[in-house]
């Protein structure tokens, strides 16, 4: 069975639901209820503060509790425009800084523990779209040092980004913050765009739901001096 056939077997199973949900209380409440339930982007916490101090963050840092990482997607239900956000927090990997540079990142997520608030589009997502079983993980790799401006919350950053088994060359404009010089936590947000056809991923479409060819990928970590 060739890929697209079975991409469009996948998602007809899993948008079952979606669309008997659609069909009982119309496509517009439907809507405004599937887009409460979309999670907010990434933002730094109020009580971070910039990093004044960036030789102070030298050392590795690593990936620690409340952490998340997932993925922002829009999709089109009989006319109404949905967003869709799926997470989890099986995210792992380290941060190294030095001379007030971030010189090595690698972060990996679970792709088979990213969840949305329906479980049948989460099966597809696993199973289908992402091949969980042949690709467990999702991968970004930093490829080019990154200077911490003291005092600032932004930073570059440039590397590798794998999904799918695919690698593609990814910059993420990301936001720092946090009281480094007391080891206190470090959080890092931030996210990349991502066109699923780069990554062999194939958007599906059954009439009356179409996933836009075109999405993005969201984290905020928490790095805590390596022990």
């Amino acid at each position: 069975m060739r890929r697209g056939t079975k991409v469009a077997v996948g998602v007809g199973a899993a948008v079952v639901v979606v669309g008997a949900a659609a069909g009982i209380f119309g496509p517009g409440l439907y809507a405004d209820w599937a887009n409460e339930a979309a999670a907010d982007a990434p933002a730094l916490e109020q009580s971070a503060v910039p990093l004044d101090d960036a030789e102070a963050a030298a050392g590795t840092w690593t990936v620690s509790e409340g952490s998340f990482a997932g993925y922002r997607v829009e999709e089109v239900l009989q006319g109404q425009d949905v967003t869709v956000t799926g997470r989890t927090e099986d995210v792992t990997g380290s941060v190294t800084v030095a001379d007030s540079t971030i010189s090595e990142a690698n972060i990996e997520v679970d792709v088979a523990s990213v969840a949305t608030d329906e479980a049948a589009r989460d099966a597809y997502f696993r199973d289908q779209a992402m091949q969980a079983g042949e690709f467990p993980t999702a991968t970004f790799e930093l490829t080019e040092p990154a200077t911490i401006e003291e005092g600032a919350t932004t930073v570059e950053l440039t590397g590798d980004l794998t999904v799918h088994g695919v690698t593609q060359p990814a910059t993420v404009d990301a936001e720092v913050a946090g009281d480094a010089a007391n080891g206190d936590v470090v959080q890092v947000i931030g996210s990349v765009p991502i066109t699923f056809a780069d990554f062999g991923v194939e958007a599906p479409s059954l009439g009356f739901v179409t996933v836009e060819d075109e999405g993005s990928i969201e984290f905020s970590l928490q790095l805590q001096p390596e022990q």
